[in-house]
């Protein structure tokens, strides 16, 4: 395969990808004219420079590895503003955390787009003001999934921030398999009995893919899951029998970045489905690690910004979104975590090793068969638990 150049009309990972899962959003018009506003209003500097604005506080809560201390500081040393994080391993752990501080204590939270209808029935976060955000700056394919996600009332209550895959990764120097022949079934191989590792949720939705790509366990990709609870039931059923079945083959259930890469350095994992970004930081800081997208297709996400109800500190809110949404700013946050950007035209600015990274997961048609979490209501959810709680206590 030849070299990957990141140029929109080369490889433009985000609108290639989301504009699939967002062909049927029905409210253009609101993101037409959110566009329109925000062009009109983005004639000044992007970076406010008068006293009020450039000062003051602004707390996140935010996934454990989105939003490195380098960025913060790079933050504070353009607006002023001083940053501060409070971090969490899962979307669940987020709505619990806003629902106990009932929406107040924090300015902005990173839920995933495929999450919003949770939040949907609760009033634990505000409107985006439209007019304010710099919707122009924003990568349209991503904003049209984001918006799809999280408009309820007419409002919008998620902006995309940074989107990415989960696939498997392992020690190069312990394991060999071709790339193209990858899979998620590889996972549950006689070989690697005990040195696996995943996420419970996602790796029984995996198991599900390779057992439906295989022709044991038909569920349309798993899509079909997710229609009413007798279909998910009679698939996961079958999923989760093997799970059992294979239990003692998992070494350990990651939580966060933190869990997967202690898992190949420190708890003898060899293979592991994890996300992109904490095996890219291994293999940047040379160790044997690689991270491919298999044959039944990486899982894809999208983590977007809100606001909860009771933040505070809006105008910090604001600056924020205006400094990371340029491309070289959204190509810094790539080049440090590992994931992609959801600033416009942040690809033209990545470095070498993470061109070389994107060209090496997404080759050979990999893009077009990125699996894209589906909008989740809360009854997959409950029921999805059950089924992982079976998993685990096996």
């Amino acid at each position: 395969m030849k070299a990957v150049k990141m140029k929109t009309s080369k490889i433009k990972l985000s609108s290639k990808a989301t504009l699939k899962a967002a062909k049927t959003f029905t409210r253009r018009t609101l993101l037409k004219s959110a566009v329109a506003a925000a062009s009109a209003a983005a004639m000044g500097p992007w970076i406010v420079r008068d006293a009020f604005s450039s000062s003051g506080n602004l707390k996140i809560m935010m996934w454990s590895d989105y939003l490195p201390d380098s960025i913060s500081q790079a933050f504070k040393d353009a607006t002023g503003i001083h940053l501060s994080q409070s971090l969490y391993g899962s979307d669940e752990e987020l709505l619990h955390r806003v629902k106990a501080f009932k929406g107040r204590g924090f300015d902005l939270i990173c839920p995933t787009a495929s999450h919003m209808a949770h939040w949907r029935a609760l009033s634990l976060l505000q409107p985006w003001d439209m007019k304010r955000a710099p919707l122009d700056r924003m990568d349209q394919g991503m904003l049209e999934a984001s918006l799809k996600a999280g408009t309820w009332g007419g409002k919008a209550h998620h902006l995309p921030f940074v989107w990415g895959t989960e696939g498997l990764a392992w020690r190069t120097d312990k394991w060999f398999r071709e790339p193209a022949d990858l899979t998620y079934g590889d996972l549950w191989s006689p070989q690697l009995k005990g040195k696996i590792m995943g996420a419970p949720n996602s790796m029984l939705l995996t198991l599900g893919l390779y057992l439906d790509r295989i022709g044991e366990v038909p569920s349309n990709r798993m899509l079909d899951s997710y229609k009413d609870e007798d279909s998910m039931r009679g698939i996961w059923d079958k999923i989760t029998k093997f799970a059992v079945e294979h239990r003692s083959w998992v070494k350990l259930f990651w939580e966060d970045a933190e869990g997967q890469i202690s898992g190949f350095k420190n708890n003898g994992v060899v293979l592991g489905q994890t996300w992109d970004g904490p095996p890219t930081r291994l293999s940047n800081g040379g160790e044997p690690v690689g991270f491919r997208a298999p044959v039944e297709g990486a899982l894809g996400w999208l983590a977007g910004l809100s606001i909860p109800a009771g933040a505070e500190n809006l105008d910090q809110v604001y600056e924020f979104l205006k400094f990371q949404y340029t491309p070289r700013n959204g190509a810094k946050l790539a080049n440090t975590t590992g994931y992609a950007s959801c600033a416009a035209g942040a690809d033209e600015f990545l470095d070498d090793k993470m061109k070389k990274k994107t060209a090496e997961v997404y080759r050979d048609g990999a893009l077009d068969r990125l699996w894209w979490w589906p909008i989740e209501e809360p009854w997959h959810a409950t029921i999805r638990a059950e089924y992982r709680d079976k998993f685990i206590a096996a």
